[in-house]
């Protein structure tokens, strides 16, 4: 999907595994928001989405290694999901979700995110695309001015219902 020299070594953009489901869950969980939403200790329910992901083309979850120069391979350290929705709004466009975008802690500010909101990008002008979307917690301000340095906008208000 994508190789990149980075600081250090290259950082390599695959689709996701069976076998990477701990280290996804684990990299979702590394904040407090997360901590307190994702069970590492029951990988059935991780296992059933991406079951579904995998079986429907218009999902992807997809990781990032870093392989430090001199090595074979290298941990997983990133992942994010990018979903492609038809839409009736703006003459029939279709649009794409990212979300659950995620670099290991360790590993933040190298620019291990804009390469891959940026894979993202390329990707869904790709698929045809006119329109990208996320949502961010109101309170990952870093995040929001990630995204906003690489061109999103905070059109709107989003809510949520738990069901």
């Amino acid at each position: 999907m994508l190789t990149a020299g980075v600081d250090g070594g290259t950082f390599r953009l695959r689709p996701a595994a069976p076998a990477d489901l701990p280290a996804i869950v684990q990299l979702l969980a590394d904040d407090s928001l997360g901590a307190g939403r994702e069970r590492r200790e029951d990988m059935a329910p991780y296992e059933r989405a991406m079951e579904a992901i995998d079986a429907d083309p218009c999902h992807l979850l997809v990781v990032g290694e870093f392989v430090p120069d001199g090595a074979a391979d290298g941990p997983l350290v990133a992942t994010f999901q990018l979903s492609f929705l038809p839409g009736m709004s703006r003459q029939g466009a279709w649009r794409s979700q990212i979300e659950g975008v995620r670099v290991a802690a360790g590993l933040r500010g190298k620019g291990l995110g804009n390469l891959m909101v940026r894979w993202a990008i390329d990707e869904s002008r790709r698929r045809g695309c006119t329109l990208m979307q996320l949502t961010t917690h109101k309170t990952r301000k870093g995040a929001h001015r990630f995204y906003e340095r690489l061109g999103f906008e905070a059109s709107h208000e989003g809510m949520k219902l738990p069901l």
